[in-house]
C-alpha cells in the first residue's frame, strides 16, 4: 500500500538506492516497471519512498538489476516493510523533520563517527549544557521549542546505553571543550560527564588540541559520519545554518571519511585526550 504519511529518511534512502541500482543497469523507470508487472507510477513511488516494498521484491530487483553484491542486496532488504513507529514519530509535530529523521539513523547506525569544532557532540551532551546552546541559538526559541529540543536530544542519547550500544567514536577540537555555555557550573558538570562517557566500552573521545594544529585537517564544519551495514550506506549527517543536511551520494562519503582520518590523525589518542579535558576541568 502507498505510504500514508510523508516518507522517513530511510524509506527515501532505500527508495534512492534502488533508484541507482536501476540506473547502473542502464534501464528506464518504465522499462524497470514491465520486468516486474506493475505500471511506471507504481516504480516512480518505490524509488521516492512512498510506496512500501517487500524484502523479496527488493532482492529480486537487486537480480534484474545485476547486482553483485550480495550483502548490499541483503542490507537493502532489511530496510523494506512498512513504516515503523519510533519514539521519535512524537517530535514531528514540534520540530523540524530533520530532528526525527536524525534520531532514526542514529537509531539504525552500526557506528557513528562525529567531528565537531565548535561544539560539543548532541550525544554526550549534559542537560543543562544542551539547554544552553538552544538557548543561544541565533533565532530565539519559545521556552516549550527549548523544552522540546532537549527532550528530542536527551531521548537520542538512549542509542549509546541501550543493550546493544551503538559503537561512537568523537573527535572534539580544543575550542569546543572551551566554549563557556551556561556557565562555570555547566562546563565543569559537562567536562565530567565526558571523563565518565569516554570510559564507557562502545565510546571514544578524541580531542585535537590547539597546539600541532598546523596538522588539522578538518572543514570547521560539525558533522556525523553514520555507518551503515555496508558502506554504500553510510550517511553523512551535517549541521548547517538552517538546520540539519544529510548526504550520501558517493563523492560525499568519501571526502567526509577523508576529513574523519584526518581529523583523527591530527586528534591524541584516547588516554591523552581524556587527561587533556581532566586538565581543563581542573582549571575551571
Amino acid at each position: 500500500m502507498p505510504a500514508t504519511h510523508p516518507p522517513t529518511l530511510r524509506q527515501r534512502r532505500l527508495g534512492t538506492e534502488l533508484r541507482k541500482l536501476r540506473e547502473r543497469a542502464g534501464l528506464s523507470s518504465t522499462a524497470a516497471a514491465a520486468r516486474f508487472g506493475f505500471q511506471q507510477a507504481r516504480m516512480s513511488m518505490i524509488e521516492a519512498g512512498r510506496h512500501a516494498v517487500s524484502a523479496d521484491r527488493v532482492r529480486a530487483m537487486a537480480r534484474s538489476y545485476s547486482c553483485a553484491d550480495d550483502k548490499l542486496a541483503d542490507a537493502l532488504a532489511d530496510m523494506t516493510g512498512g513504516r515503523t513507529r519510533g519514539w521519535w514519530d512524537e517530535y514531528r509535530e514540534y520540530l523540524p523533520v530533520g530532528y526525527a529523521d536524525l534520531a532514526e539513523l542514529e537509531h539504525h547506525a552500526y557506528g557513528i563517527r562525529a567531528c565537531l569544532v565548535i561544539h560539543i557532540p548532541g550525544l554526550l551532551q549534559t542537560p543543562d549544557h544542551a539547554r544552553a546552546v538552544f538557548q543561544s541559538a541565533a533565532q530565539p526559541m519559545r521556552a516549550y521549542d527549548v523544552e522540546h529540543r532537549l527532550s528530542h536530544r536527551m531521548k537520542r542519547q538512549g542509542v549509546l546505553h541501550r543493550e546493544n550500544p551503538v559503537p561512537y567514536a568523537a573527535i572534539i577540537h580544543e575550542a569546543a571543550l572551551r566554549m563557556e555555555f551556561g556557565g562555570l557550573a555547566t562546563v565543569r558538570g559537562q567536562l565530567e560527564h565526558l571523563i565518565t562517557m569516554s570510559e564507557m566500552d562502545n565510546i571514544t573521545i578524541r580531542v585535537v588540541p590547539f597546539a600541532g594544529g598546523g596538522t588539522f585537517s578538518g572543514t570547521g564544519q560539525s558533522f556525523d559520519y553514520v555507518l551503515g551495514p555496508v558502506p554504500q550506506l553510510d550517511t553523512v549527517q551535517l549541521d548547517v545554518a538552517p538546520g540539519i543536511r544529510f548526504a550520501d551520494a558517493d563523492a560525499d562519503l568519501a571526502t567526509y571519511r577523508a576529513v574523519v582520518d584526518r581529523m583523527e590523525e591530527a586528534s591524541l589518542d584516547p588516554v591523552k585526550s581524556r587527561d587533556f579535558i581532566h586538565g581543563l576541568l581542573l582549571s575551571v
